[in-house]
Formats: structure tokens, C-alpha cells, sequence
């Protein structure tokens, strides 16, 4: 009992961080989700059929905008690497049903397991694995767990978690890769070997979204410029192209069998977004500053708006420059560059359904040294450290949130925080989630969640053991900056009569539908 207790004792923060990412399955059969249908389709059929041809699914469920025709066929006009990772987690699960219930499994077993295989679990992998690399920057504890819970509960890496699309799997690649090729380069005594590893992760990245191959650039720039000073020879490179090699020649190959080119994408055959995808390269023509403001600042999808703790990377790199770590700051700072033009300038920018900028989620972990570098700095003034952490507190809250209730903020809504995720909660409604499994009723079903988050957050705002006065000053001040700014975000506009419409017609029936 005692070993158990002390157990608890050491891992309960991180127990907590698990539980928010499965306490609730918001999945909502009427929304008829373009991101995840085609995905759970040519799962099935690559199982099912032999084929990436996902004809079946379409004629079982129907077919989505992000279906694209070819060849007399229909396939998914997304990356496939999420799919194809969650072929094991299908066979698993129909074995299972078929066992247990001598049935087929239904389409909310399907997604639900796929989320959790291709999205929850990879993140929380990826968060013990950031955890320790977070060390190499800075020994504070303290400052660590902050920005680990900035960017695992207070970022789009928590909602794009919880949900069947491939961004948060593809940030977890490529970020997975940075770290391991770090730990190479900086670590003589590694075995370049595992090169090998870096490069099936950084190959693997755009097999999942194919925009994360612009984070492995600035990663490969740096190594390369690196290993060529040390003198480490062509091996480590060897190792990282071949274990780049498959997951691209697997990609190519799916291009080619789908779509009839290696280099032809499923954008490419789509005929409803036709005139976005197919102008300029991947669909970036021209740089706008609409798109730039509106997935920065704007209040229906601002990057910064619903996670202003990414703005402390800023001081964060200045502090890393000034110790000397010039070439990572270069990486990471190049890299959110990289993804802010990208952004920019894609003519399809605002991306439909979405909780932020979720095509440029790759970007995120590469924040979180300089933001933790940051934090660690403000730790010496409670004040200082409790304004850093009140702005962590927007993002924790809006993003735990809306997990839990409606994670996908539509077009019409222009302050979906309170047009959606408030509203839902003050009308009593909520996804399907282990409080209502409890029996607890409506919104009161997440009373459990807001405990289990707050206390992971509470662990957070009073750091490490220490005297009590500072901390207490820290955790006050970050309490009222985050309650100040989230009241404040209730004074930006809304969408008036069109998003009191969305609500009664879509969002609030499709909530209410499977609370019963």
C-alpha cells in the first residue's frame, strides 16, 4: 500500500494529464466529419479490401468533401500515414467485437479507437519524451512541467489528440525527430545509428500531413552543418536516408496507385476544392495578410488569441541566444517563420472546422524549449512568473473546454469561445464523456474533468517546493491575467443572427443527440 501511495504520489501529475485526454469522446455523427470519415474509410478498406480505394465506406456512410474521385474510384485526398498506423488498432478492435459481440464494430468504436491509437497515445509518448529534452535546456522542474502543460492541455496538440486527423501525429514525428537528431549530434557518444530512427521519424511526417516536411528543413540544415564540422563522416547520413527512404517510397507509392504520379496528391485529383488546391504550389500563391491576422489575432481562430503563452518564445529565444545557443534558436525560430508565411499565403488558409490554425500545429513543439527557457527565467519574480503562467492559464482553459464539448469551431461563429464552447456549457450540454458513465447529468458531467484540469494546473501555478509567499503571489496574479483576459475575450463581436442559427441548427442537436 505504501509503494503503491508513493507511487501515486510521484506520477499523479501526469496521470491527471492522461485522464483530460480521454474523460471525454466528443463525436458527433451529424457533423459528418470531413477530416475523419475518409481517414476511418480507407482504413477499412486497405483491412477489408486490399485496396486504397474506399468506395465501400463511401457507399456505407457516405462520402465527404475530402473524398477525391480517380479512376473510376474514390479515395481519401489525405496524407495516408494515420490510416495506415491505425490498421493494426482495426484488426484489434473487429477480432475484439467479433469475439465479445459477434458483430461489426460501429463507426463511433471505429473512431474512437483510432483517436486514441493514432492521437492520444502518441502525444502522451511524446510529452515523456519532450519532458526529459526539456532538461537540456533548462534544470528548472518548475518551469518544465509549465510549458509542458501550455503545450499538452493549453494547445491545439490537445485537441488535435482527441480527434481522428493527422496534425498533432505528424507534430509528433517531426518533433520526435528534432529531438533524437539533437541528442546525435550533441552526444559523441551516441551511436550515429540512430540516425536511423531520426530519419523514419522525419520520413513519416508528411506520410501523416504533408506539410510537415517544412519542420524537418531547418533540422536537416542544422545537423548536416554540425556533423560536417565534427568530422562524423557519411554514416550518419546514410542511416538518416535510409530510414527516410521508406515511408516516402511508401508515400510515392500511394500517390501512384491512387492518383496514377508518384507526385500527384489527392488535392490534386479533388474536384470541391479544385480551385484552391490547384493554384500555385500546394496552394500557396501569394502571401495575405488577412490569413496572416486571421490565424494569429482573430478572435474566431487566432493562434495567439486562444494561446498567448506562445508569444513567451520570444523572450524565450532572446535568452537563448544570449547563452550562446545560436543554432537552436535559428532552427526553431526558422521553423515557426517557415509555418507563419505558409499559413500566409495558402489561398485555402482558414482550413473549414477548426479549433486554431490547424495546419500549422507541426510548428508547436518547437516552441516549448524557449518558452520553458522563458518561464524559468520569470520564476525569480513571483509576479513575472505568475503573469507568464496567467497567459498559459487562456489556453489551459479554452482548449480543455472545448475538447470536452464541441473541438471544432465553424466558419459562422466569430467568438466561438462563448458562441460554442460557453454557450454549450451553460445550457446544460456536453460530449459523451466518463462523467455521465458515472451517472452525473448535462454539463454537470464534467464537474470531474474541470477537477482533474484544474488540479494539474494548480500543481502547475504553485511550482516546486518552496516558500510559500512567492508562490502564492504567482499563482494569485496568474488567476486574475487569466480570468481578466478570458472575460475580455467576451467583448469581441459575434457572428449575430447567422451563428445563433449554426448553433440552434448544428451544433447544439448534434451535442444533444448523443447525450441521450
Amino acid at each position: 500500500m505504501r509503494r503503491a501511495t508513493a507511487w501515486l504520489g510521484r506520477r499523479w501529475w501526469a496521470i491527471a494529464v492522461g485522464l483530460v485526454f480521454v474523460y471525454a469522446f466528443p463525436h458527433y455523427p451529424s457533423i459528418r466529419s470531413a477530416n475523419e470519415l475518409p481517414r476511418v474509410y480507407l482504413v477499412m478498406a486497405m483491412v477489408d479490401d486490399g485496396t486504397f480505394a474506399i468506395d465501400r465506406g463511401v457507399r456505407r456512410w457516405g462520402t465527404t468533401v475530402d473524398v477525391s474521385p480517380s479512376r473510376g474510384h474514390h479515395y481519401s485526398n489525405k496524407a495516408p500515414g494515420s490510416s495506415m498506423l491505425a490498421v493494426p488498432a482495426y484488426v484489434a478492435l473487429k477480432g475484439a467485437t467479433q469475439v465479445v459481440a459477434g458483430r461489426e464494430p460501429t463507426l463511433g468504436e471505429l473512431v474512437w479507437t483510432f483517436r486514441v491509437w493514432t492521437g492520444v497515445v502518441p502525444t502522451l509518448i511524446f510529452l515523456w519524451l519532450l519532458w526529459g529534452f526539456l532538461a537540456r535546456f533548462t534544470p528548472d522542474d518548475g518551469a518544465r512541467r509549465a510549458a509542458l502543460a501550455i503545450y499538452g492541455l493549453g494547445s491545439m496538440a490537445l485537441v488535435y489528440s482527441v480527434l481522428f486527423i493527422s496534425h498533432q501525429l505528424a507534430a509528433v514525428c517531426v518533433a520526435a525527430a528534432w529531438i533524437v537528431t539533437v541528442r546525435v549530434v550533441e552526444e559523441p557518444a551516441r551511436p550515429v545509428r540512430w540516425m536511423l530512427v531520426a530519419g523514419a521519424l522525419a520520413g513519416a511526417a508528411p506520410l501523416v500531413d504533408y506539410q510537415a516536411a517544412f519542420a524537418a528543413v531547418p533540422v536537416a540544415i542544422w545537423a548536416g552543418w554540425r556533423l560536417v564540422r565534427a568530422r562524423r563522416g557519411v554514416a550518419p547520413f546514410l542511416w538518416a536516408a535510409a530510414g527516410a527512404a521508406v515511408p516516402i517510397a511508401l508515400l510515392l507509392y500511394y500517390h501512384d496507385a491512387c492518383f496514377g504520379s508518384p507526385l500527384r496528391t489527392g488535392y490534386d485529383a479533388s474536384e470541391t476544392f479544385a480551385g484552391y488546391h490547384q493554384r500555385g504550389f500546394l496552394g500557396m500563391d501569394r502571401l495575405r495578410w488577412e490569413a496572416f491576422t486571421g490565424s494569429t489575432v482573430a478572435p474566431d481562430n487566432g493562434l495567439v488569441l486562444f494561446c498567448p503563452a506562445l508569444l513567451l518564445a520570444v523572450p524565450g529565444w532572446v535568452l537563448l541566444w544570449r547563452r550562446g545557443e545560436r543554432g537552436h534558436v535559428a532552427v526553431t525560430a526558422a521553423i515557426a517563420i517557415l509555418y507563419l508565411l505558409f499559413i500566409s499565403s495558402i489561398n485555402f488558409w482558414r482550413g473549414g472546422w477548426q479549433l486554431g490554425p490547424r495546419y500549422i500545429t507541426a510548428m508547436l513543439p518547437f516552441l516549448v524549449p524557449a518558452i520553458a527557457v522563458a518561464l524559468a527565467a520569470a520564476a525569480r519574480w513571483p509576479a513575472a512568473r505568475g503573469a507568464a503562467l496567467g497567459l498559459g492559464g487562456v489556453g489551459v482553459f479554452i482548449y480543455t473546454a472545448s475538447a470536452v464539448e464541441f473541438p471544432h469551431f465553424p466558419e459562422k461563429f466569430k467568438n466561438p469561445v462563448y458562441e460554442v464552447t460557453l454557450r454549450l456549457v451553460g445550457d446544460g450540454l456536453a460530449a459523451p464523456n466518463l462523467g455521465m458513465v458515472a451517472g452525473l447529468p448535462g454539463a454537470w458531467s464534467l464537474a470531474p474533468f474541470a477537477i482533474v484540469v484544474g488540479a494539474a494546473w494548480a500543481a502547475v501555478l504553485l511550482g516546486p517546493a518552496g516558500p510559500w509567499r512567492p508562490r502564492l503571489v504567482a499563482a494569485g496574479v496568474a488567476v486574475a491575467v487569466t480570468a481578466a483576459i478570458v472575460l475580455a475575450y467576451g467583448g469581441f463581436r459575434g457572428g449575430g443572427r447567422i451563428a445563433d442559427e449554426a448553433y440552434r441548427r448544428t451544433v447544439a442537436p448534434a451535442v444533444r443527440s448523443q447525450m441521450r
